[in-house]
């Protein structure tokens, strides 16, 4: 099979085709004919030779995928041969075919493209376990998002305002806060010309924000406490303004903050599938309703990962990259 491999660590151009064995699903698992794959911020990282799979994972970048089911292992019961799903993966998507757990892939929701369904996973995996599971957002809570316009904050922008949440949104341009507001963000912040503490204080009236959906870090993380309400939960994802932060711990004392933080890619499948079900159960009836739907920005063909990469580390787009694999 065609397979995009990481011939050394370095910047876009180290991503080469090359031809691999075909997969083949062991017990629990279904093999997929991939249509498409999504491009995330962990597969540079990992381009990079900062985010190595977990043992035993394919070192073949891509952790989302959408397309059939062309065999399953034994003890699969949730798909059958023939089947269009999408599938969260910790590796292997950038190629022809990719091994799943069966429980970490969902039915394609109706009326999407395979591309949009290959924008679906990793996003929304990741929001749902952080916003909602580790964040507890409830309907009426206020929800900062920042980095607004990334699949990411797309996903979270969405998700906040159909389970009732009002959206703050942080962006860096006017371009990209008029598409926050178009996702429906109540308040959209560009940070190179305002202060995002500022101007929640004065919208919240000083109240501040219940949940903060974080992946800049650095100085951010004080700032975050300072704009967070009282039993407030700031939830960190990556860090791309670094990862050390000094942290004003009476902030978190009188305010009784939570800061919390996840990864994704290394849990194991079952912890996955807990989430796969309440997708299934709580977001799957919004998107076959396209009450909500993945924001494309750019969709490239295989052979050209490499300037999907270069397109996300521009941090230009609005919402997902994906790769068609013909």
């Amino acid at each position: 099979m065609r397979a995009i491999e990481i011939s050394t660590s370095g910047g876009p151009e180290v991503l080469v085709a090359v031809d691999r064995p075909r997969p083949e699903p062991q017990e629990g698992e279904i093999l997929v004919a991939v249509r498409a794959a999504g491009v995330n911020r962990p597969d540079c990282l990992q381009r990079m030779g900062f985010y190595p799979p977990p043992p035993g994972v394919s070192d073949i970048p891509g952790l989302e995928i959408a397309g059939v089911v062309e065999a399953v292992g034994a003890a699969v019961s949730e798909h059958k041969v023939g089947d269009a799903v999408c599938a969260l993966v910790p590796g292997g998507g950038y190629a022809d075919y990719c091994v799943a757990d069966a429980t970490n892939a969902l039915p394609v929701p109706g009326g999407l493209t395979m591309n949009e369904c290959a924008a679906l996973p990793e996003t929304f995996f990741t929001v749902w376990s952080n916003v909602f599971d580790r964040g507890g957002l409830k309907a009426d809570e206020r929800l900062l998002v920042h980095g607004g316009t990334s699949g990411i904050g797309t996903t979270a922008i969405q998700l906040g305002k159909a389970f009732g949440a009002t959206v703050f949104a942080t962006a860096g341009s006017e371009e990209k806060c008029q598409a926050m507001r178009g996702l429906g963000a109540d308040l959209a912040i560009n940070y190179r010309d305002e202060d995002f503490v500022d101007v929640i204080g004065d919208a919240t009236h000083g109240e501040g924000v219940d949940v903060i959906l974080d992946m800049v870090g650095g100085d951010y993380t004080n700032r975050n406490m300072r704009v967070a309400a009282s039993e407030g939960r700031i939830v960190q994802i990556a860090y791309l303004d670094g990862r050390m932060a000094e942290i004003d711990l009476q902030l978190v004392m009188t305010k009784r903050l939570v800061l919390t933080g996840s990864t994704l890619r290394a849990r194991p499948a079952a912890f996955k599938a807990k989430i796969a079900e309440a997708l299934r159960r709580e977001v799957w009836p919004l998107l076959n309703e396209r009450k909500i739907a993945p924001v494309m920005d750019s969709i490239f063909p295989l052979s050209q990962a490499s300037a999907a990469h270069a397109r996300i580390e521009e941090s230009e787009h609005i919402g997902k990259i994906v790769l068609e694999v013909d």
